[in-house]
C-alpha cells in the first residue's frame, strides 16, 4: 500500500503463531514486512481483513492444535466471509497438498521458504486454496522487517535455519532443510538494531546453535559470541538449543569467563540408555552428556542446565527406561522437559518395529516430571535468602497487584518465575532482588534497590 492511502482503506490483519520461538521469528518477520506495507496489526480475529495461522507441523499434538487453531479461526468467515484466511509455516511445508485437499476454508497455503512474500502473494488474484510452498533455501537477514513480539526488553534472534542431523523421530530436516547459517555480520546488526529499540535480553535460536558456521566452515558459535559481547548496551546473552555434542572445550572456557552470556544452557540430552541414543540416531553416548554436564559444572559451578528428554521411543525397555530415568536422577537438571515419543510418517523411527502404547508413554512421562518436580524444588530452595539480578517483565498474569520477572538463569516462555510484590515496577529494568520463598518452579522476592 502506498502512503497515500486512506483510513477507510487500512487492511487489518491478525496472525496466531503456533510452535517454537523460531517459529515465533518467522511471524515476526510476517507482521512486520505486512506492517511496512500497510497493513495494521489487530489482536481479535472478529475485526481482522486477513488472518494469518503459523502452524507447528512437528508431533502430533502439535498438529492437532494446529489444525483445531485453523477451523477456529475459519469459525470467523461466517460473520465476515471476505475474511481471508492464510496458513503458513511447518505444517503447510509438510501437508500443502493434504492440507489444500481438506480444508477448502482457507485460502491461501505458504510454506517456511516463502512466508516472506506474505505481502505479494495477499495482493495476488490467485484461485481459492492456492499454494506457494517451493524449497527455496530462505535465510531471513538483518534488513527485513520484523516486529518483536516477546517484550519490549527481550528478544529472539535466529542465527541459522534448518538443521545437519539426522535424528531418526525428527522430520524438521525434512521440513525446513538443512543447515544453513546467517554471516556473522547479518546476526550482529539485527542484535544492535534491537539494543537500539532498548532490548537488553537477546536469546540465540537455532535447531542446534552450536553448529552454527559449520557448513561451511567459514565461523562458528565462538566468532559470533565474540562480536556479541562488545556491543555495548546489550545486558544478556543466553543460548538456547546447544547439543551436547558440539560442545568445544573452546567454547566452555569463553563461556565461563563473559559476564554477559548468561550462565544458562539448554542442551538437549533426548535419553539416558546408549542403546536408545543409537537408535535415535543421536551422534552422542551417555558416557558423551555425562562428561559434558561435570565438565561444564566444574567450569561454572552456578550454572544452570535446561534438557529435553524423550520417553516412549520405539522398543524402549523397562530397563532402557530405567536408564533415562537414573539419568535424570545423576545429574540433577535445573530445568527438564519431558516429551512422549509421536510417531511420525517420514520418519525413520515411524516405521520401526516395536512402537510403545500410548498408556505407557504417559505413565513414563508422569514418572519422570514427578522425579523433576523434586529435583527443582530442591534446586530452587538454595536461593531464599540470596540477592539476584532479575529482569522485570511486568505485572503478573494472575494479579495485577504482583510483578513477575525471571533471573538470569530462568529462559523466557520455557521456565518459572520470580514473582515480585512490590510495584508498580519498571518493565525491562534489572533489579537487585532478595528472594524470600521458593515453590516447585518458581520463586518469590522483594525488591531492594
Amino acid at each position: 500500500m502506498t502512503a497515500a492511502t486512506t483510513s477507510s482503506e487500512i487492511r487489518k490483519i491478525h496472525l496466531v503463531s503456533l510452535g517454537c520461538s523460531r517459529n515465533r521469528v518467522d511471524s515476526e518477520v510476517m507482521v512486520g514486512t505486512l506492517m511496512r506495507d500497510g497493513w495494521v496489526s489487530v489482536d481479535e480475529p472478529e475485526k481482522a481483513d486477513a488472518v494469518i495461522v503459523n502452524t507447528c507441523g512437528f508431533i502430533a499434538s502439535a498438529k492437532e492444535e494446529s489444525i483445531d487453531t485453523i477451523l477456529s479461526m475459519a469459525e470467523h468467515k461466517k460473520t465476515n466471509p471476505d475474511l481471508k484466511l492464510i496458513v503458513t509455516g511447518c505444517l503447510t511445508q509438510r501437508y500443502k497438498t493434504q492440507l489444500a485437499k481438506g480444508l477448502p476454508e482457507v485460502d491461501l497455503f505458504i510454506g517456511t521458504d516463502e512466508f516472506s512474500r506474505i505481502s505479494e502473494l495477499l495482493d495476488a488474484p490467485e484461485k481459492k486454496g492456492a499454494i506457494h510452498a517451493k524449497r527455496t533455501n530462505y535465510l531471513y537477514n538483518e534488513d527485513m522487517p520484523r516486529v518483536n513480539t516477546l517484550s519490549a526488553h527481550s528478544a529472539y534472534v535466529k542465527v541459522a535455519e534448518g538443521c545437519q542431523h539426522n535424528c531418526a523421530f525428527c522430520i524438521i530436516p525434512a521440513i525446513r532443510g538443512r543447515l544453513r547459517s546467517r554471516p556473522v555480520h547479518s546476526v550482529i546488526k539485527e542484535v544492535m538494531n534491537l539494543v537500539d529499540a532498548g532490548v537488553q535480553e537477546i536469546n540465540l535460536i537455532a535447531q542446534d546453535l552450536a553448529a552454527y558456521g559449520r557448513e561451511t566452515g567459514e565461523t562458528d558459535l565462538l566468532e559470533l559470541l565474540r562480536a556479541m559481547v562488545k556491543i555495548d548496551s546489550l545486558r544478556w546473552i543466553r543460548l538456547l538449543y546447544v547439543y551436547p555434542e558440539n560442545i568445544s572445550d573452546d567454547f566452555l572456557e569463553f563461556f565461563a569467563k563473559e559476564d554477559k552470556i548468561v550462565k544458562y544452557l539448554d542442551i538437549p540430552v533426548q535419553h539416558g540408555s546408549n542403546a536408545v541414543l543409537k537408535r535415535m540416531n543421536r551422534d552422542v553416548t551417555r558416557e558423551q552428556i555425562i562428561n559434558t554436564v561435570e565438565k561444564l559444572r566444574v567450569k561454572v559451578p552456578s550454572v544452570a542446565i535446561r534438557t529435553s528428554v524423550m520417553v516412549g521411543f520405539p522398543g524402549e525397555t523397562d530397563e532402557e527406561f530405567d536408564e533415562l530415568k537414573a539419568l535424570v536422577e545423576e545429574l540433577r537438571f535445573e530445568h527438564l522437559g519431558c516429551f512422549s515419543y509421536s510417531q511420525e510418517e517420514g520418519t525413520v523411527a515411524g516405521r520401526m518395529k516395536n512402537q510403545i502404547d500410548e498408556e505407557t508413554k504417559q505413565e513414563r512421562l508422569a514418572v519422570i516430571m514427578e522425579a523433576q518436580k523434586e529435583i527443582s524444588r530442591e534446586k530452587l530452595r538454595r536461593f531464599v535468602g540470596m540477592r539476584i539480578p532479575v529482569l522485570v517483565s511486568g505485572p503478573s498474569e494472575e494479579s495485577d497487584l504482583v510483578w513477575q520477572g525471571r533471573m538470569s538463569v530462568q529462559a523466557p516462555e520455557v521456565d518459572g518465575l520470580v514473582y515480585l510484590n512490590d510495584g508498580p515496577l519498571k518493565a525491562g529494568q534489572i533489579q537487585t532482588v532478595e528472594i524470600t520463598d521458593s515453590y516447585e518452579y518458581d520463586l518469590v522476592g522483594r525488591v531492594l534497590n
